[in-house]
């Protein structure tokens, strides 16, 4: 019943990270703003939902492919995020200025 509740617990967590960088990218001005938001908020959200799935099934080799899968996406998401940013700033994407109009 413990591991049930802790399961369910991450998987909340999860789920307000995502709503969160959801709400994070439809309110801030910019691309990187909003590229940031969702970068943050979506690995941890990820990684939270995953690692809550991971104690739902208990030890088992499903719960080996889930950790492995939530290890991959932490090292694979941030950097794709700094790839998207990277491309926006050699491409002329300037960021928001204080005093400017949103995006």
């Amino acid at each position: 019943m413990f591991l049930k509740i802790l399961s369910i617990s991450f998987i909340l967590a999860g789920f307000f990270f995502f709503t969160t960088a959801t709400l994070g990218l439809l309110r801030f001005p910019d691309f990187y703003s909003r590229l940031h938001a969702t970068g943050k908020g979506d690995t941890l959200a990820v990684l939270l939902s995953l690692i809550g799935l991971a104690i739902y099934h208990g030890f088992s080799l499903t719960s080996f492919k889930i950790i492995f899968i939530a290890v991959f996406y932490f090292m694979a998401q941030p950097t794709a995020t700094h790839a998207i940013a990277r491309a926006a700033l050699r491409c002329g994407v300037k960021p928001w200025a204080k005093g400017e109009k949103r995006r």
